[in-house]
């Protein structure tokens, strides 16, 4: 399983989570200030806003793109 820092835009704290393969995560609770994270605009989950490894959804079709 990938795993991804996330880092609270609050307040700053990092927490190594498991990101799942076959979906996207709308709302993670912050380990430090309990603030629920929630995707940025145009972003498809926390991991993509916040993380600092890309979503495998997203890995999947970049690799995908850059075969082509």
């Amino acid at each position: 399983m990938v795993e991804s820092n996330l880092t609270c835009p609050k307040c700053g704290v990092s927490e190594k989570v498991e990101m799942p393969s076959d979906q996207c995560i709308f709302f993670h609770p912050c380990a430090g200030c309990g603030l629920t994270m929630q995707p940025l605009e145009g972003d498809c989950c926390v991991f993509c806003s916040y993380g600092d490894v890309a979503c495998p959804p997203k890995e999947n079709i970049s690799s995908d793109s850059s075969t082509g």
